[in-house]
């Protein structure tokens, strides 16, 4: 069995909007609902956790309705992190087999081919982590001074962040701790060696108005 866990914690504070940018529209559906039928396309067989301030529950109306889907959606409240949210979200999937992928809700541009190379190599290496090249230069800053450093050796990290499902939930068994900006810093942490695995540029997260801008040309090319 496969589930995806929908991350939905955003504000709208960086949009400049008062509605979470979960919820804002994108091409005549709000954003989640592109990022839930993109797993839904990708995959038959999946079951799909939004995870959600408790107070953005009177939206599943709004999303189902754009959804159509033959099987329910299942709602978890979120917690006061990323790394609670995420727990809250396997804490609601009794079985301890099969992949699953942990995703933001704000990527919606993700494509069929990304969401099989991961559970592919989830299913291979026990998990896959999307990730894309740095094209900037980079400097690392050090109190008043700065080194170049190779950007070769660096790559941006995306979602969905991909796990055999016996691994990430024994990963998580551990208590909180500020040094885990994602899932993979988790799983690392438990000692198990993390896959990367070639993400999308187009897989953007959005944050900002122009971010809606951009993904609304992605969506519709």
């Amino acid at each position: 069995m496969n589930y995806a866990i929908i991350v939905a914690g955003g504000s709208g504070q960086r949009m400049n909007s008062e509605t979470p940018k979960q919820f804002l529209m994108l091409s005549g559906k709000p954003i989640i609902c592109h990022t839930i039928l993109a797993f839904v396309k990708a995959i038959q067989d999946i079951e799909i956790i939004l995870v959600l301030p408790a107070a953005h529950f009177d939206k599943l109306d709004l999303i189902q309705s754009h959804l159509n889907l033959s099987t329910p959606l299942k709602i978890v409240a979120g917690g006061n992190t990323r790394f609670h949210s995420v727990k809250n979200g396997l804490d609601a999937i009794l079985n301890d087999e099969g992949i699953v992928f942990i995703h933001d809700a704000v990527r919606p541009i993700i494509d069929t081919n990304l969401i099989l190379r991961c559970e592919l190599n989830a299913e291979k290496f026990g998990n896959a982590i999307p990730c894309i090249s740095v094209n900037d230069t980079l400097r690392k800053i050090d109190g008043d001074f700065s080194t170049h450093v190779d950007r070769a050796n660096y790559r941006i990290i995306q979602t969905p962040q991909t796990f055999q499902l016996a691994q990430i939930k024994k990963a998580f068994e551990t208590e909180y701790k500020d040094t885990f900006t994602d899932d993979a810093s988790v799983a690392e942490q438990a000692g198990y060696s993390i896959h990367l695995t070639e993400g999308s540029i187009q897989n953007i997260k959005i944050t900002t108005p122009f971010d809606l801008q951009l993904a609304t040309i992605y969506l519709n090319n």
